[in-house]
C-alpha cells in the first residue's frame, strides 16, 4: 500500500511517500511545499493544491495520512493552518485517496511506543523504521514520513472496521 503522509501548514508542507507491503517499509520519496510570505494567501492555498496534485498523480497513493489540528494560542495561524488543509484533503479527495487523520500523540504513540517522545525521538525512530543512513530534512518531510507510518501501523485495524482516526468525508450538498 502506497501511502501519502502530510504535515500540514501554509508556509511549509511536509510530505513523505513509503510503500508499506508484508510489515516492510519502502521510501518512496519526501521533502516540502513551500509557499512564499509575500504570495496572497489563495495563491499559496493553491499552489499546495495544485504540488500535492502532481505528487498524486505521479505516484498515486491509496491513502493519505493527515495531521490533525490541534489547539494553537494564535488563532489566526490556526485559521490559516486549517485553509491550507482543506486544500490538502480536497485534493487527496479529488484523486480518490482515502484519508485519515491522526493526533500528534497518536503518531508518537504509533512511531515510538510513547505519546509523549520528544521530537527528536520520533525523527530518531523513523530514520530506523525506514532504514534510512540520516535523519530526513527538513522537519515537516520527517513529521510527514512518521505520519506515513503511524497510518501504516494503524491500516490493519481501520481496514477490519477497528481503530480510530478514518476521516469520514459526506457528499457534497
Amino acid at each position: 500500500m502506497v501511502i501519502l503522509g502530510i504535515d500540514p501548514g501554509y508556509a511549509i508542507v511536509g510530505y513523505g511517500l513509503i510503500d508499506y507491503k508484508s510489515s516492510r517499509f519502502n521510501v518512496i520519496d519526501f521533502g516540502t511545499i513551500t509557499t512564499r510570505s509575500d504570495t496572497p494567501f489563495n495563491e499559496r492555498v493553491e499552489t499546495i493544491f495544485d504540488s500535492l496534485t502532481c505528487l498524486m498523480r505521479r505516484y498515486s497513493p491509496e491513502a493519505m495520512a493527515v495531521e490533525k489540528l490541534f489547539y494553537h494560542t494564535n488563532a489566526k495561524t490556526v485559521i490559516d493552518v486549517s485553509q491550507a488543509r482543506g486544500a490538502i484533503i480536497l485534493a487527496a479527495q479529488k484523486n480518490g485517496l482515502k484519508i485519515f487523520e491522526y493526533t500528534p500523540l497518536q503518531v508518537k504513540q504509533s512511531v515510538v511506543g510513547y505519546g509523549r517522545a520528544e521530537k527528536k525521538q520520533v525523527q530518531e525512530m523513523t530514520r530506523i523504521i525506514l532504514n534510512l543512513k540520516e535523519t530526513p530534512k527538513p522537519d515537516d518531510a520527517a513529521d510527514a514520513l512518521a505520519m506515513a507510518i503511524c497510518h501504516a501501523h494503524t491500516s490493519g485495524s481501520l481496514m477490519t472496521g477497528g481503530g480510530r482516526g478514518k476521516l469520514k468525508i459526506k457528499d457534497g450538498i
